[in-house]
């Protein structure tokens, strides 16, 4: 048995100041933002359409040098994508996280790259 992935839910980029932020994505690449919330004070989660896929920006987690972009793919079911990863062996970065719109995890692949599986809740 295998993962069933959807699409690509979106691709996130950790950023370390929102103001300069929402100026560089806003202001000069003209992105709108749609789906925005503050999780925290001053901790924000901001998504931009970009031809239908997701830009997610947030300063949930600080930029590391280490810390690219994340592809997070939209799975059928996420806890069978759990057990599907944790039978494979596959290092898990971020354990499931629980969130009003979606649940998701996050893994590494065997080359360092992070992937999050993410499930939108009905």
């Amino acid at each position: 048995m295998s993962i069933k992935v959807k699409e690509v839910a979106f691709i996130f980029h950790p950023v370390s100041d929102i103001a300069r932020a929402r100026q560089f994505y806003e202001g000069l690449l003209g992105l709108r933002a749609g789906t925005q919330g503050e999780f925290a004070p001053g901790t924000w989660w901001i998504e931009y359409d970009v031809g239908g896929t997701a830009l997610a920006v947030s300063n949930v987690s600080a930029p590391s040098g280490e810390a690219g972009a994340i592809l997070a793919l939209e799975v059928a079911d996420l806890d069978a994508s759990l057990a599907e990863v944790k039978a494979a062996g596959v290092t898990l970065t971020l354990e499931v996280q629980d969130f009003p719109p979606c649940r998701m995890f996050e893994i590494k692949t065997a080359d360092g790259h992070k992937i999050m599986l993410h499930q939108r809740k009905a």
